[in-house]
């Protein structure tokens, strides 16, 4: 196998930031998510006039594989106006509490969206899901050693309320991700490094 073009930049992404000439925001409300647009220089190029880019503010997001002792996978069906559907999901939760790492929000979100919590956790990847537009970072994460606690006093809202939690055979969500049958990005991603990885 032939190996990399010396002329290459190294295989890892890498920090970076370009000139902004000037930023406002879009809106702003309190929730979570926030738009601004900046006027970003290209380095070197200050004869060029600068361009405008969106960017969605964004906490970051945990997201967990929980497989049980049979390799069944613990999956939400969730509505989800954005894109008018109801999607196969795995457990999720925004890092928006301040304080709490990407492993410590996975393992309450395991418990408040499920029920369930987990002694094992292995870190499977770090993920920018869309980053021509979001600063979102997700953590994926596989949770093993599963034991049913109950919510823990939290109630669930909104299209959480009607979301509905289940067990599903590991290979089948493989063979549903392979087909297209399920398109949510966190699903695939977990699905396939987990496997990828050999662990599920």
């Amino acid at each position: 196998m032939p190996s990399a073009d010396a002329s290459q930049p190294a295989l890892a992404d890498a920090a970076a930031s370009w000139p902004v000439t000037g930023s406002g925001d879009l809106h702003r409300d309190g929730w979570v998510v926030a738009l601004r647009a900046d006027q970003v220089q290209r380095p070197g190029h200050p004869e060029e006039e600068p361009f405008r880019r969106i960017v969605m503010e964004h906490p970051g997001a945990a997201v967990v594989l929980a497989l049980d002792e049979q390799d069944r996978v613990l999956v939400l069906w969730q509505y989800r106006h954005a894109v008018g559907q109801v999607l196969v999901e795995i457990p999720a939760g925004l890092l928006d509490q301040g304080g709490e790492t990407p492993e410590q929000v996975a393992r309450r979100e395991l418990v408040e969206e499920t029920g369930w919590e987990a002694s094992s956790w292995t870190h499977l990847v770090t993920t920018w899901p869309s980053p021509g537009i979001s600063a979102e970072r997700a953590h994926l994460f596989l949770a093993r050693d599963l034991r049913e606690v109950g919510r823990q006093g939290f109630v669930p809202e909104h299209e959480e309320a009607e979301a509905v939690t289940g067990w599903v055979p590991f290979e089948e969500l493989h063979a549903a991700v392979l087909d297209g049958r399920v398109q949510d990005a966190p699903v695939i991603i977990a699905v396939l490094a987990a496997r990828a990885r050999g662990l599920a």
